[in-house]
C-alpha cells in the first residue's frame, strides 16, 4: 500500500518517513542540529517547493517532525511558549495543505518526553490530537491519526523501523527520542 509520507509520534519517540513515487532521489542530512530532506547528488533539478525542507527540529527539549516547510513555523511557536497543540494548529492552519496536483496534506507532530501531539491538514479537515501511544498519520490512505506499533528505544531504531515498514516506495527516514536529558536524532536511507 502506498501511503506517501508519514509521521509516527508517541511520548518520548517519533519518526518521519519520505515515501515517494515522483521524487525518490532524496536523502536526509543533519545541519546545525536539525534534519533536512534534500535531493541526492544524482537527482534531476526541480523547482518543486515540496522536495526539500526541514523534517525534524529540536526545540526546548521537544522535537517537531513533519513533511514540509510548516515544521519551521510550528517550531517557532513552540519556542515562543505555545502549547504543542496550539503550535500544530497554528502552523498547519497557516500553511494549509500543499497546492500540488494531489492536494497533499501536511502532517506533523510534537514529541515531548512524556507527551506527544499529532496533526494533519487536508483539503477537507484540520485534525490535531494529543496521543498517549505511538500514532501514525500519512499523506494518503491513512490520513487520520491511528495507533501504530513503534517499538524503538533509540532514534536510530525509530528511523530504521519506519524506513523498513511495509508501506511502498520508501526513500529515507528520520527518528527522534526525547528524554529528560534532551533530544536525540538519527536518519537512515533506503539502500
Amino acid at each position: 500500500m502506498y501511503v506517501g509520507r508519514f509521521v509516527v509520534v508517541g511520548p518520548g519517540v517519533g519518526a518521519y518517513r519520505v515515501s515517494s513515487r515522483s521524487f525518490p532521489n532524496r536523502t536526509i542530512v543533519e545541519r546545525d542540529g536539525l534534519l533536512t530532506v534534500v535531493p541526492t547528488e544524482d537527482a534531476e533539478e526541480t523547482d518543486n517547493p515540496y522536495v526539500s525542507y526541514n523534517c525534524v527540529r529540536d526545540v526546548d527539549g521537544r522535537a517537531v517532525v513533519g513533511n514540509g516547510s510548516h515544521v519551521d513555523p510550528i517550531t517557532e511557536k513552540v519556542e515562543l511558549g505555545y502549547p504543542a497543540r496550539d503550535a500544530l494548529v497554528s502552523g498547519l492552519f497557516a500553511m494549509d495543505y500543499e497546492k500540488d496536483d494531489y492536494d497533499t496534506p501536511r502532517i506533523a507532530g510534537v514529541v515531548g518526553a512524556d507527551t506527544a501531539h499529532i496533526g494533519i491538514v487536508r483539503r477537507d479537515a484540520l485534525l490535531v490530537r494529543e496521543v498517549a501511544e505511538p500514532t501514525l498519520v500519512a499523506t494518503y490512505e491513512k490520513d487520520s491519526p491511528e495507533p501504530y506499533a513503534l517499538d524503538a528505544n533509540s532514534a536510530d531504531e525509530a528511523a530504521r523501523e519506519v524506513l523498513d515498514a511495509e508501506f511502498e516506495h520508501a526513500v529515507c527516514a528520520a527518528g527522534v527520542t526525547v528524554a529528560e536529558d534532551g533530544v536525540s536524532i538519527a536518519f537512515a536511507d533506503n539502500e
